[in-house]
This record gives structure tokens, sequence and C-alpha cells, in this order.
């Protein structure tokens, strides 16, 4: 079944993947298009209005009305100012009232705000009257900006405004008039005045926000990357600046795929030939695919459906003639394996399972004649080592004998042998416990002292001992035995070439939280390759690689032996265990 399935899922998931990826590359390419012409026909409806406001602003540069009434103002009388007011209105109003876009039309000067009046405070210190004097009469297309923080008025921060957010065209304004063939020009003490028209986001947000996808993304900004408008409000009037928005700002109009926040996107973009503000749209590839991949799946899974059901009904008919001689080897094995070596299968045809099952039967016969044959060896060898067992000494005999050669040399008055008897015994009884467990550190020392008298006399004094340990450290257990191994190869290989001088001692102490142990002698040293092959070589040092494995088993693999020789000045074994009780 789990291979019919497997060969049925195998051309379903290609079949897929090749049908969801040229879906997806048809679907993207079209919507890639699609994308782009809507971005550049928004540049141009917009620059078609826009252009219209351009086109009039310019028109108000030769207006006879507006000359008329700027050459004539006298600033200091409020009437004549208010009557200046209502022509200018009435003349703007001509150019830019039948633009639904246009929020409010404007004339700043430092005297008065001619046109619709907004809480603006004095204009002509925004950075906007500024950027207009200094284009020196051309139109210059301010990004959106806040109104409280363009214009300083900070009562108004908490207010619900409709004019919070707006995007606005300047013009500094030089009126001229022609008198038939002559050219009238202002006076040069009449202050010119600031043209502003200006547009509530909402012009561009309603273009934008209509006419793409909703998971569609967009983004408004000028040469500087101040950004206009965009679908996240949080980035409106901020500046935003990537690498990849450099790239569309050198190349102006175009598309490209790319990966933006680890999703793969398709980017639109085209730049306006009035305002120069780039509009930039990324749409998610996935996106495009959304209502393909339902279409694909539900085809897919009915044909998974339809497959698995004619796979399910061969299978059957397939794995029954398969798994029946199966199962039968299977109870007979168990039967074996539970000590029923008597079991044989019947066999009823003449295939491939016949003869295993024959083989089976032939094998199980074997087994049976094998084991009663070990069986009799065991029997056997029990009872040759039950005769071995008698007769060996037992340690009581030991001890007991031991005692009688120690009363022996006091009697002939032998203190040193005397000595070394008592010493041999207490080593014996120490390592002939049962328990090869942990042992106090105490019990240690003194098995150690005991060693060291001995191989003291065996060696005729050729070396001498110290111990420099920590008393918190006699609170703890420690693996028995667990200097011998050093000690003794400090004795019989690092002392073999002196006759006297040599000196081991054994430190303790704890850092850290860890139990550290030292055993340095003064002898002639080893090589790196002879420390390499105590610690690392199975046939080296069986007592050390004993006691590594022994501390590793233990405490774990981060604790263990380290050992640093110097040819001719001497070794240091160092031991690491935990601080465990």
């Amino acid at each position: 079944m789990a291979s019919y399935i497997f060969l049925i899922a195998i051309p379903l998931i290609v079949l897929g993947a090749l049908y969801y990826r040229t879906s997806l590359q048809v679907v993207t390419e079209q919507a890639q298009r699609n994308v782009y012409e809507i971005v550049k026909k928004n540049n141009a409806l917009m620059d078609t209005k826009l252009g219209i406001i351009e086109q009039n602003s310019m028109a108000l540069f030769v207006d006879k009305d507006l000359f008329r009434i700027f050459s004539n103002l006298n600033p200091t009388n409020e009437a004549d100012l208010f009557e200046a007011d209502r022509q200018v209105s009435s003349v703007l109003r001509k150019y830019f009232s039948l633009n639904e876009d246009v929020y409010a039309y404007q004339l700043w000067t430092s005297y008065f705000t001619f046109g619709q009046m907004l809480p603006q405070g004095d204009p002509t210190q925004s950075d906007i009257y500024r950027k207009a004097q200094q284009a020196g009469g051309k139109i210059v297309w301010y990004p959106t900006y806040d109104f409280v923080d363009m214009f300083n008025q900070p009562y108004l921060q908490d207010g619900k405004l409709e004019f919070r957010h707006l995007f606005s065209a300047t013009r500094y304004l030089d009126f001229s008039y022609l008198d038939n063939t002559t050219l009238e020009k202002m006076d040069a003490d009449v202050e010119r005045p600031v043209l502003a028209i200006s547009f509530k986001l909402d012009a561009l947000k309603s273009l934008y926000e209509k006419s793409f996808p909703e998971s569609s993304r967009y983004l408004v900004m000028n040469a500087d990357y101040q950004v206009v408008a965009s679908s996240d409000p949080d980035r409106i009037t901020q500046s935003f600046r990537e690498q990849w928005l450099e790239r569309l700002q050198r190349e102006n109009s175009g598309t490209l795929r790319m990966k933006l926040d680890g999703e793969r996107v398709i980017v639109c973009f085209d730049r306006s030939a009035v305002t120069g503000w780039i509009s930039v749209v990324w749409t998610p590839e996935s996106a495009l695919v959304s209502n393909l991949v339902p279409v694909i799946r539900t085809s897919t899974m009915l044909m998974a459906v339809i497959m698995g059901i004619l796979a399910l009904v061969f299978a059957y008919f397939i794995a029954d003639r398969i798994t029946k001689p199966i199962k039968k080897m299977l109870g007979a094995m168990r039967s074996v394996g539970e000590g029923d070596f008597q079991t044989q299968i019947t066999v009823r045809t003449n295939d491939e399972f016949s003869i295993l099952l024959q083989r089976f039967n032939r094998m199980n016969e074997q087994i049976r004649l094998l084991v009663t044959e070990n069986y009799e060896i065991k029997l056997k060898e029990q009872e040759a080592e039950i005769q071995a067992l008698s007769m060996q000494m037992n340690p009581h005999f030991l001890y007991n004998t031991l005692n009688v050669m120690n009363w022996t040399a006091i009697e002939n008055q032998q203190q040193e042998l005397s000595k070394m008897l008592v010493c041999l015994s207490n080593m014996l009884h120490y390592t002939s416990r049962k328990d090869w467990g942990a042992v106090h550190l105490s019990e240690e020392m003194e098995w150690m002292n005991n060693y060291f008298y001995i191989m003291g006399v065996r060696f005729e004094d050729r070396f001498t001992s110290g111990y420099e340990i920590d008393p918190r450290l006699y609170e703890y257990k420690v693996p028995r035995l667990l200097f011998q191994p050093f000690v003794e190869n400090a004795i019989l290989h690092g002392f073999d070439q002196m006759e006297a001088g040599g000196m081991i001692s054994i430190r303790g102490w704890i850092e850290e939280g860890i139990r550290y142990y030292e055993i340095a002698d003064n002898g002639r040293g080893m090589s790196e390759d002879t420390v390499h092959a105590i610690l690392y070589r199975e046939s080296a040092s069986i007592g050390i690689k004993n006691m590594i494995a022994r501390i590793q088993l233990t405490y774990g693999g981060d604790y263990g032996i380290s050992i640093r020789s110097v040819p001719g000045a001497g070794t240091r074994v160092r031991i690491k265990l935990p601080l465990e009780p």
C-alpha cells in the first residue's frame, strides 16, 4: 500500500508543482503588466489634473486684475486689505475652484493671507514659503506635511483636522501686464506674493487604494525620499530610504521582481512628469495566485483519493498473498523466542515462500539440537568451576594466616616486618570488599599510607611522599583506588633511574564548584607520545584506562583525568570530579 501511495504521490506532486509554477509565472507576468499600466495611468491622470493647476498658476503672472490690485494696494490700510482679499479670492476662484482635488488656494504675503482662510498663523515663516521664494518663479511641489508642525500651531495638536496632512504647489508671483505693446512691471518696492495651492492627502489615497489588489502596498515619494503618500500611514511625511528604492529613483519607470521582508513581490514604478514624484506599487506573488491554489489543491486531492482507492484494492489482493506466509513465520518465530523449539510450519504451496518456510523448519531443528548440546556443556563447566572454587583459599583464611605471621614477627622482635604485614592485611581487606562503589576520602588516604609504607620499604626509601588536602574534601566520596595507578606509575617508571631524592605529592582543592586532585612527582617525566598512548591507546596502562572509564561512567564525560609531563622534570596528573556527596 505504501509503495502504491508513493508511486502515486510523486507524479501528483511533480505535476502539481509544475502546474503551480507555470500558473504563477503566467499570472505574475500578466499581473505585472496590468499593475504597471495602472501605475502609469494613475500618474497620467494625476499629471493631467496637476498640470492644469500648473498652467493656471502660470496665467496669474499676467493677470491684469491681480497686477492692478497689488500695484495699488496699501498694506497698512485694513479696509484696502479686506477689499483686496475679496477681489483676489474672486480671481483665484475663477482659476482653481473647478478642480475638485484642490482643498485651498491662497496668496501669501508678510502682511496678509489672501483667499481661503486656514489657521496658519504667519505662513511666510514656513518652509513651504521659503522653498517657493528660492525657486524664483518656478512651481514647487511640496510633499505631504503635517499642518500643525509646518505652521507651528501646537494648539491644534489634539484636534481632529480634516486638513492635518496636505501637499501643496507653490509659486513666487512677479506680476506683469502687457499694455498694447508695452510690458508693465510692478515697482520693485512692492512685495510679491506666493501662490499656495493645497491638496488633501485623500486625493492621492483614493487614486491608489481603489486601483490595486487589496494585498498590494504603495508608496509615493519625491527625489529626496520624502514620503508623499503610502499604504502605511506611519511613513507619511517621513523620510524612507532603502537600497532598493535608490535603484527605482535611478531608473524612473519600469517593473522588477525582488524579495522584500522575506516575500517574493513584483514592483511597478513610474515617475510623474509634473511633480517629479515617483509612484511605487508592490504586490506579493502569492496573492496573485491565491485563487489558483485552491483549484490546484482540490484537483490534486481528488486525483489522489481516486488513485488511492484503486491502490487499496490492488494492495489488498497482492498483500494477502505475501503476508499470510510471513504471519505464519512470525508466529513460529515468536514461539521459538519463548523457548519452544519443537515448532514446525505446515507448507502447502510450492513457491518462494514455501522454500523459505522449509528452510525455517530445518533451521529450528538445528537450533534445538545445538541448544541441547550447549546446555549439557554448560552443566559440565559449572561442575568444574565448583570444584575449582572449592580448592581456593578464602579471604578469611588469608587474614588469619597474616595475623599468625604478624604475631610470629612480634615474638621475634621484627617490628618492620610486623608493620608491613599489618599494612598488607589492611590493604587486602580494603580491596577485597564486595562493594566497589565510592568510599570516603579518609579511607582512600589510609590505604595510600599503607601502600606508601610497603613501597617505601621495598625500594629502600628511594622516594618520599606528602599531602596537601583541603579539609572540606573529606566530606566527599571518591572512587576506590583513585590515586594508586598514578602513584604506582610514578614509583615504577618515574623513579626507575633514581637512587634517592624522589618525591610524590598528593594535593586536593575545590575551585568553582569542582573538586581537583593532583598527583605530582619529580621523576624522569614522559614525552607527549607516551602521554597520548597512556590516555588513548587500548593496550597501554590498563589501570589508568580503567580509572578514566570509571570516572566518566560515574560522573559523566565532562570529568576525568589530564596528564602534563616534561621529560626530565616530572609528571602532574590532575583528576577532575564534580562537587557531589
